[in-house]
């Protein structure tokens, strides 16, 4: 059965912070730490945090001390003051358009207005949302209760971030018929535009609809009933264990949409459950060409022949001329060190890609013997070359390695924190690059005749420079993952904001390093097109940026592609 996703599933910006703060101060390590009140409407999500140490505080008591997390929905200012007397530090993780609403409602009421809130009295946000009008604060949930609002006041009025979009503008016009002079803002989050307007549109393509969220959580109910008003079966489910194959007995196509508070991991194991269920038609060529796609990623190959790719364009960069013998050998490498990392790192990729993880686990003597095997073909195609290739060819391998195992006894106090190399901030990133780097650029140059150190050196870092924006991007995709487990990838160190600036900036540099060389002879006239790959990193380091692609097989096909597309101009340069 063909499932198709809704582009905005999942974590919204205001939950996706929350969810990274809380971690990160898990992490950390730093005493005690709750949240004030449930971090997120998910279950699931809050028994995670529960197994990392994080509690729940509904109420505050003085002689209590620790760390406490404002949770994205945000508080009174009376309950923010009473925490602010006891012993607890406050980490605020209240959603920046959420404070917005709050300053709105801060704002108009010092200057006499009354405050009007759409949305849900009960709702945590909304009875934060009242705390800033003084006690004034009117909540209404319909144009029927308009009627009850006062006459002899001037009006603000604001909606709950996370409402429906159409029931607030039907309501927002009763009150402007009655009160013109009201002041009226949009405060409804962009996010739930979005979602609202797929879910609807989604909805008119697919047989059936599954919602992937917490049974509390508004917005998540609010896309289930929208999906329902378009009048097809719609399922409201927590986890993949709810699903049921009666549910789908006529359907080929599903949609699934998930809420903001539904992590990456819980809906991709929706999907992968919701594609096993159903009415199976015939395999269209898109579909077969998209499992066979599929199967590769989950065993590395893209990765492997991106790095033969990347060997291949640097070489002919830096002598313009190739033995095929050095693309296999990075080949090789990267196919062995990728999968066999991936064992030895495996707890955050069954938050990453649950998929993958089981795939790992289902074959893991198939993977772990193809791995072996090439390590060993690379070692014998390396004893070919001369007694220094094999050296670097085993050091790399021994490197690789060492990663992700503890080099370092847990007994130093301190250091016990960091018994791996893959422990240190930021490593993963630049270990990849590095390592990539050398077996591409610097093992096929070992023993050739003529002055070429200048052109190794430039081909050394274009290799590594793309491979570093390649690994920055997936670990920014992979966040959720790696800071569950602790990892302390680029982004979780830096902060993606910032790790997406780094990346940029390397890109660039890469590029004006590589057309500088082209420009004074260092390297073959092959840098010239070559640039082109540097900008299509930038192109969607970009485009993620500004929100206009999202984690997804699109823009993995992207990264992945530009490799690929490094090896094929340098085809058909040698062609031409």
């Amino acid at each position: 059965m063909k499932v198709r996703l809704a582009k905005s599933a999942g974590f919204c910006m205001g939950v996706r912070r929350a969810m990274e703060i809380a971690l990160s101060e898990a992490n950390r390590g730093d005493g005690k730490l709750f949240t004030y009140g449930p971090l997120i409407h998910n279950q699931q999500v809050l028994d995670l945090l529960r197994s990392k140490g994080v509690g729940v505080k509904e109420n505050i008591e003085e002689h209590e001390e620790g760390r406490i997390i404002i949770r994205a929905h945000g508080i009174s200012p009376a309950e923010r003051e009473r925490i602010r007397n006891s012993n607890f530090r406050i980490i605020d993780a209240t959603c920046p358009r959420v404070g917005k609403v709050q300053a709105i409602l801060k704002k108009y009421h010092n200057k006499g207005y009354t405050p009007v809130i759409f949305g849900d009295a009960r709702h945590p946000e909304v009875i934060g949302l009242m705390g800033y009008g003084g006690g004034d604060s009117i909540v209404i949930r319909s144009p029927l209760d308009v009627e009850r609002l006062p006459w002899d006041v001037p009006l603000v009025v604001v909606s709950q971030t996370t409402q429906n979009v159409d029931d607030y503008w039907i309501t927002v016009d009763a009150i402007k018929n009655r009160y013109p002079e009201a002041v009226v803002f949009d405060t409804i989050c962009h996010e739930t535009y979005k979602r609202q307007s797929e879910v609807r549109a989604l909805a008119s393509e697919v047989d059936s609809m599954v919602v992937v969220g917490g049974k509390n959580s508004g917005n998540t109910q609010r896309l289930y009933e929208i999906s329902r008003s378009m009048g097809i079966p719609t399922f409201h489910v927590e986890t993949e264990k709810e699903l049921e194959s009666s549910w789908f007995a006529s359907a080929e196509t599903v949609g699934v949409t998930a809420g903001a508070s539904t992590p990456n991991w819980m809906i991709k194991k929706v999907i992968e459950r919701t594609k096993t269920m159903g009415k199976r038609g015939p395999y269209s060529l898109g579909s077969l060409l998209g499992k066979a796609l599929r199967f590769l990623t989950v065993i590395t190959i893209p990765e492997s022949i991106g790095a033969f790719s990347l060997t291949y364009a640097g070489l002919v960069l830096s002598t313009g001329r190739t033995l095929l013998i050095y693309p296999f050998i990075a080949l090789l490498y990267v196919y062995s060190m990728h999968v066999l990392n991936r064992f030895l790192d495996k707890e955050a990729g069954t938050y990453n890609d649950p998929s993958i993880a089981l795939f790992y686990t289902e074959h893991r003597g198939f993977l772990v013997t193809t791995s072996v095997a090439t390590i060993g073909i690379g070692l014998f195609l390396s004893i070919s070359l001369g007694f220094v290739q094999v050296l670097l060819f085993l050091a790399l391998t021994f490197l690789g390695l060492a990663y992700s195992m503890p080099i370092i006894p847990m007994r130093l106090g301190y250091l016990g924190r960091y018994t791996k190399i893959k422990d240190l901030p930021g490593s993963k990133t630049l270990a990849e690059a590095l390592a990539w780097g050398t077996i591409s650029s610097v093992l096929p140059l070992i023993g050739w005749q003529g002055p070429l150190w200048p052109g190794v050196l430039v081909s050394f870092l274009f290799v590594s420079s793309m491979c570093y924006v390649r690994a920055g991007m997936f670990d920014i995709l992979n966040i959720q993952g790696d800071l569950i487990v602790g990892k302390e990838t680029l982004p979780i160190a830096m902060g993606e904001g910032r790790t997406l600036r780094l990346l940029f900036l390397v890109n660039a540099i890469g590029a004006c390093l590589l057309l500088l060389a082209a420009a004074t002879g260092f390297v073959s006239y092959l840098g010239y097109p070559l640039i082109f790959c540097f900008l299509i990193a930038a192109g969607y380091i970009c485009a993620y940026w500004r929100e206009w692609i999202k984690d997804g097989p699109c823009l993995q096909v992207i990264v992945e592609g530009n490799l690929l597309f490094a090896g094929a101009l340098a085809f058909v340069w040698k062609m031409l």
